[in-house]
């Protein structure tokens, strides 16, 4: 009679896995396209062109520079800047804002969109300063978001241009050139923003986020990006460019290339 055949030994499975359950697929690393130098080159052209870029929207404090990034949601800063010039005019501190009322900061800003609710944000955020941080606006990211209409990029802006924090707040700009150049691909404005902060060279941090709106608002716009202005055009990875050839790269504050190629367009 022949021996039984010894029975097959069960194939060990991974561990936390039970016989017949599916792997789950492996979430996907985001990382940038770019490498270490590509990156430094980036930013170093950056700084080149716009050596001290500026924030558009106008400000006299930390204050109403912090009203006036909740007052943009969903509004130019062109727009915010010509409601608020003849409001912070007259309350440029928490006490005088709360002192206007709400009624009277809504007549200011009725220009701008949704302007009840940022009526009514600006007085409780005021009254909040005043309560909770002695009338001054706190550099703390966590103290900023939990004051009401402000958000992580708000507080971001306001951490990078009132304090000098090297944060990255991601706009809508900022978001779509993470990911049409491959600079930071992420679905989320948090996801970009961790990309960017982690590969940015420290020394360009302080000006980082305002190099890559301008840029987005200029430059790479969102319906066509107009590659023949780009001063990263040989470096950039983006599928949808059309030239490898990178603009001069001079400051704009001294000759503005694209003013001098529009003038000579106009001139054929």
């Amino acid at each position: 009679m022949k021996n039984p055949k010894p029975k097959d030994k069960a194939k060990a499975l991974p561990k936390g896995r039970t016989s017949g359950a599916a792997a789950k697929p492996r979430a996907t690393r985001r990382r940038s396209l770019y490498s270490a130098a590509e990156v430094r080159e980036i930013f170093r052209r950056f700084s080149v062109q716009r050596p001290e870029p500026k924030g558009e929207l106008e400000h006299v404090n930390a204050f109403t520079l912090l009203v006036a990034v909740v007052l943009s949601a969903q509004a130019t800063d062109a727009g915010v800047n010509k409601a608020t010039r003849a409001l912070f005019a007259i309350a440029d501190t928490p006490q005088k804002m709360l002192a206007l009322g709400e009624e009277t900061v809504g007549q200011h800003i009725r220009t701008i969109g949704l302007w009840r609710n940022k009526a009514k944000n600006v007085i409780a955020l005021s009254e909040a300063l005043i309560r909770d941080h002695g009338g001054e606006v706190p550099d703390d990211r966590d103290q900023l978001v939990e004051l009401p209409g402000v958000g992580r990029k708000t507080a971001n802006v306001v951490l990078n241009m009132a304090f000098g924090q090297h944060t990255m707040a991601v706009d809508t700009h900022i978001l779509r050139i993470g990911n049409r150049i491959g600079l930071a691909p992420g679905k989320t404005p948090e996801q970009v923003e961790d990309i960017l902060v982690k590969i940015i060279p420290d020394e360009f941090m302080r000006h980082a986020h305002h190099w890559l709106i301008l840029h987005g608002r200029y430059v790479c716009k969102a319906r066509k990006p107009d590659c023949w202005r780009c001063v990263i055009a040989d470096i950039c990875k983006s599928p949808e460019k059309s030239t490898s050839e990178p603009a001069p790269l001079v400051p704009l504050d001294d000759i503005d290339p694209i003013e001098v190629a529009e003038a000579e367009v106009a001139a054929q």
